[in-house]
């Protein structure tokens, strides 16, 4: 599941709608199940909603206050360090290797953008692809996927109290959801979002789910410029 950042309401229709209809197919269980996970993707939603209305286009500084900040992972290469891209735009994504739609659409676009980057441009970029699932990626397979979308991109990991700290601090959101009947024995709900960390480590952009190939380019440029 997807969960993008954007605008969102606790709508007592939409609740209704789904009460009423559960109801009436008499399974009121299913009803609460529903309705639990409906306000706490609506709180979620409400509070990434929040930090992108900082975004207003001021100076980098006031964009997002609070959030973002400097990190260390893991990575097949060795320990990996915002502080160790200074001077470079960072693309940050948050998703997990087995995702079988959101990520691998959410990277290729990204890919097709950064392709068409100039040798200049590319050469102050740096994508980077954090899985939160550290339990199935282990660092070769994380690497390999993560070069599977563009061969500069670094994949890497931590440990999942760590990595759950350092999605809040970025306004991202994940969490394990049992999936039935699977060998996976579970999917990962995550946002899905490209966030853009400038030269001086401050985060100054964030790019939501389904944006067009264009449109990342014009954010990853618009950024480049500043």
């Amino acid at each position: 599941m997807v969960i993008e950042n954007g605008g969102t309401s606790l709508s007592r229709s939409g609740i209704s709608i789904i009460r009423d209809t559960l109801i009436r197919l008499g399974n009121r269980d299913t009803f609460m199940k529903h309705l639990y996970r409906f306000v706490l993707l609506s709180i979620v939603l409400v509070a990434q909603a929040h930090a992108w209305s900082l975004f207003s286009g001021g100076d980098t500084e006031e964009r997002f206050p609070g959030m973002g900040g400097d990190f260390t992972l893991r990575s097949a290469d060795g320990p990996v360090s915002l502080q160790d891209f200074r001077g470079k735009l960072v693309l940050i994504y948050f998703g997990y290797t087995s995702c079988p739609d959101v990520c691998p659409t959410s990277l290729g676009a990204l890919s097709s953008a950064l392709k068409k980057l100039s040798d200049d441009e590319m050469a102050r970029i740096q994508p980077l692809f954090i899985s939160v699932d550290p339990d199935r990626d282990d660092l070769e397979k994380l690497q390999a996927y993560a070069a599977y979308f563009h061969p500069r991109m670094i994949g890497a990991t931590a440990d999942l109290p760590y990595l759950e700290k350092l999605a809040k601090r970025y306004g991202a959101f994940f969490r394990k959801a049992p999936v039935e009947d699977s060998n996976m024995g579970y999917a990962i709900d995550h946002s899905s979002t490209i966030y853009i960390v400038n030269g001086d480590g401050k985060l100054v952009d964030m790019i939501q789910h389904g944006g067009s190939v264009k449109r990342i380019l014009q954010h990853i440029q618009a950024a480049l410029k500043e």
